[in-house]
């Protein structure tokens, strides 16, 4: 009987002890779920931005039909407010950034392009190879889909101009160069090498035979880069025409044909891959 008691006794010091679990109050609950959908609405509307992949000019890196998320912090101007709790840094040759399109023409649209050219960094192509600061680039990303690949979706004839700039002059007739930059590209060139001015970047396709970019329209302007990919949270195999099509028309036909094949179209191998 009294080891009985003894045993009782404890549990009740157990159940009073100030060190057991309090039951969380509903106010408490309601005040943690409203401090985690804080963070995610701040996060979602200052750090990440989702993006569609609309072109293969960067294949095989990024598909048309990736979906990624976009860090729109790290390459933001420094902030004194926040200090060190977001990640600043200067953009570097190799990074991948998705920015405002510098052509009037385009004006509005998105592009995603690797940057291989910083301020003060000289640049010049020599049959497709990228030469930087006077050493060729070693770039496993890279594809030629339309000359290495007869399946390639992509026809691409050979450009002079494209395979060796700046060296080789620019056609005056060449629908794909900015009229901007056909005029003011002579004065970046020295020595047959482009370079790189102050708060601008120059920036090529993985995809090189096919890709329309700094060697078309020029660099691109610090303050019009977004961010920088961070990962793909869905891909989709969808085609460049497809993508272009902007009608309500054939957007819901679009997300009609995505219901009916989310499963067997949706390339699931793809899904949180990291952008490098």
């Amino acid at each position: 009987m009294k080891q009985r008691r003894t045993r009782n006794a404890r549990r009740e010091l157990t159940a009073e002890s100030p060190v057991a679990k309090k039951k969380e109050s509903t106010l408490e609950f309601i005040a943690s779920i409203a401090g985690v959908l804080a963070v995610g609405l701040y996060i979602i509307t200052f750090n990440v931005q989702a993006f569609a992949i609309p072109s293969g000019s960067m294949e095989d890196t990024l598909l048309v039909g990736d979906h990624v998320f976009v860090d729109r912090v790290r390459f933001a101007p420094p902030s004194h407010l926040l200090g060190p709790l977001e990640p600043y840094r200067p953009i570097k040759d190799g990074d991948i950034v998705v920015f405002l399109h510098p052509d009037p023409r385009q004006a509005g649209t998105y592009v995603v392009k690797r940057v291989i050219g910083v301020p003060g960094d000289h640049i010049r192509l020599r049959e497709g190879a990228v030469y930087r600061n006077g050493v060729a680039l070693n770039e496993p990303y890279v594809q030629h889909c339309a000359r290495e690949n007869p399946a390639c979706p992509y026809t691409a004839a050979y450009d002079p101009y494209r395979d060796n700039f700046p060296g080789v002059p620019l056609r005056p007739d060449d629908p794909n160069v900015a009229p901007y930059w056909a005029a003011s590209l002579g004065s970046y060139i020295h020595d047959g090498e482009l370079i790189v001015p102050p708060g601008r970047y120059f920036g090529m396709g993985d995809n090189r035979d096919v890709s329309l970019d700094s060697r078309f329209w020029g660099f691109i302007p610090q303050e019009n880069v977004i961010g920088r990919p961070l990962f793909i949270y869905w891909s989709f195999k969808t085609s460049e025409e497809e993508m272009m099509r902007t009608s309500a028309a054939d957007r819901v036909e679009h997300v009609a044909h995505v219901l009916i094949h989310l499963f067997d179209e949706t390339r699931w191998k793809r899904m949180a891959r990291v952008v490098r």
